[in-house]
């Protein structure tokens, strides 16, 4: 047994499924179970309808709904033509999510287990879409709803899934169909909490469901299909000649995830990595290149830098107070504020009076600044960039943090730190730096040509 998951962009519309379609019946012969994502934008979609609706502003939200509905059918008549019964099967859900929007305008407000459910329509939508397409293109597909697979708790927002009860509800849902030679369709992103509601694993969790249907179903590998080659030296939108990494170990990759490259959801690999079983990130739009294979142990011909990754939208807390100097205690105090606020923290530098962290969710900083007054001088600054540096012979290789700075040359580094693993080295910069670091960094570490210009 495989799992393919589907992003957004691999099921967007009729020609994306058409392709959708061929990759299914290529990996025929491995039984695979499908997973897949809402179309593409209809996640933000959906966000920006609960916004209108919490606003009071019902009209706005439902011509909102709308735009998605008629997109959505569009797609369903570019595949079925005049055969009506897809659409019929969607409307319920369009209609519900209508009901639902316009409950949230009057009560201004959406309870977290009720925007659970709300979100989570654009995964059953798109699996009921996809598989009602394989199977009109003469493929075995059965649509099975996310929600009697997948078992999570009930933290709304970003549940975390019930590994035990999973393997239960995920083989008595889907082994029996792929024993039967058919294909199961299932929504990612959705689960449901013991009690039956509705929950969702948090923005990019469909890559997540796919791994937890990896791993308790004991799948030969997952295939991630995207939009992109594979993984990368660089975000090919910053470093034009950035390269496809043939390999890359399941630790580089999820220090990669972590800070910022996009291809994969930070907590995707967890589930599969510690099962063995590798993840494969290929291009729908260029099914025959073999992309990039996540490997779930070290690998020892890996280069001393695999992959420049860049996070921006963060800021800097900086605390001081002389209450640190030989106290003890005084960090845990300290990282009890964050955690207080639900708040991580990425990077830590510290001296004998001073600590210095980074945030990328800045909504709760203000509460976390009030509470961080009370022990000390506080000061923030956002607008800061992260860029990463990862490789597994990183804790091998002396010099690197001199070709560092000497291939950033003006640019000013504000924070830099080597991670625990010793496989990640991290700098801060002002966000407007953070795509020229990127560029020279490449130029430094991978001899990129056109990036070696803005040396010279």
């Amino acid at each position: 047994m495989i799992v393919l998951k589907f992003g957004g962009t691999s099921v967007e519309d009729a020609d994306a499924i058409g392709r959708l379609a061929g990759i299914v019946e290529r990996a025929r012969g491995e039984r695979p179970v499908v997973v897949v994502s809402a179309l593409a934008k209809t996640t933000d979609g959906l966000i920006e309808v609960l916004d209108c609706a919490c606003g009071g502003d019902a009209v706005a939200a439902l011509g909102l709904l709308a735009g998605l509905r008629n997109r959505t059918l569009a797609v369903a008549r570019a595949i079925f033509g005049g055969d009506a019964s897809v659409s019929e099967e969607l409307a319920p859900l369009f209609s519900a999510l209508d009901d639902m929007a316009r409950a949230v305008a009057v009560l201004r407000s959406v309870p977290p287990a009720a925007r659970d459910r709300f979100l989570a329509h654009g995964e059953l939508v798109s699996s009921i879409l996809v598989a009602r397409a394989l199977a009109h293109m003469g493929l075995p597909a059965v649509r099975v709803d996310a929600r009697r697979a997948l078992v999570t708790d009930a933290h709304f927002g970003r549940a975390n899934p019930d590994l035990a009860r999973t393997r239960t509800a995920a083989r008595e849902s889907l082994e029996g169909l792929v024993a039967r030679g058919e294909i199961p369709v299932v929504g990612g992103f959705v689960g449901a909490a013991p009690d039956g509601r509705t929950t969702v694993l948090g923005r990019g969790g469909s890559d997540y469901s796919a791994a937890i249907f990896a791993a308790v179903l004991d799948a030969k590998r997952v295939e991630i299909w995207t939009d992109v080659d594979g993984m990368m030296t660089a975000d090919p939108r910053i470093v034009p000649d950035a390269r496809v990494l043939s390999r890359i170990s399941a630790a580089e990759a999820s220090e990669l995830a972590y800070f910022g490259a996009r291809v994969l959801h930070p907590l995707t690999l967890a589930p599969a990595i510690e099962r063995g079983i590798p993840v494969f990130v290929r291009n729908s739009r260029r099914p025959d290149l073999p992309g990039t294979e996540i490997h779930p142990g070290f690998l020892s011909d890996s280069a001393d830098v695999r992959s420049i990754a860049c996070k921006r939208g963060i800021a800097i807390v900086d605390v001081v107070t002389s209450r640190m100097l030989m106290a003890t205690g005084f960090l845990r105090t300290l990282f009890d504020v964050f955690a207080r606020h639900e708040t991580a923290v990425d990077m830590v530098t510290t001296s004998e009076v001073s600590v210095s962290v980074t945030v990328d969710e800045l909504s709760r900083l203000p509460e976390i600044r009030r509470d961080l007054d009370e022990l000390a001088t506080v000061e923030i600054a956002a607008g800061r960039a992260m860029v990463c540096l990862v490789g597994e012979n990183l804790k091998f290789k002396p010099g690197i943090a001199a070709r560092i700075f000497r291939a950033l040359g003006d640019i000013n580094v504000l924070m830099i730190s080597q991670g625990a693993s010793r496989r990640n080295l991290s700098l801060v910069v002002a966000e407007e730096d953070a795509e020229r670091a990127v560029r020279l960094l490449h130029a430094e570490l991978f001899g990129d040509r056109e990036a070696r210009k803005e040396t010279s």
